[in-house]
């Protein structure tokens, strides 16, 4: 079983996965629920690319599937939240006409 706290590349930007946590800086991060599902939606598959389709059926449920704009704008969302330089992202990158990946970098 995996441990509930994970961190793809947000070591920085820790997540726990169970008590709905994320911080940044050492200061609590607020997410909306459909963020912060989004971003566990991340991390859980941290390295990975998810398609829009996944993403949208996992997060939203299989009635958006079509919704890729819901997409869009949540990850803006993140990135606003979460990433140094939104318009650069280094954490949450785009994988061009696919969709999204979480980077995950090895632990020191």
């Amino acid at each position: 079983m995996e441990h509930p706290r994970r961190s793809g590349d947000l070591a920085t930007q820790p997540v726990d996965l169970v008590r709905r946590h994320v911080t940044r800086g050492g200061h609590e991060v607020k997410l909306s629920p459909k963020e912060f599902e989004l971003l566990r939606h991340l991390v859980m598959h941290a390295g990975k690319v998810l398609t829009h389709r996944q993403i949208l059926r996992e997060v939203w449920g299989p009635a958006h599937s079509e919704d890729g704009h819901y997409v869009r704008v949540y990850m803006g969302h993140l990135r606003q939240k979460l990433e140094d330089d939104p318009a650069q992202p280094k954490h949450i990158l785009t994988e061009t006409a696919v969709g999204y990946r979480l980077v995950q970098t090895a632990r020191s």
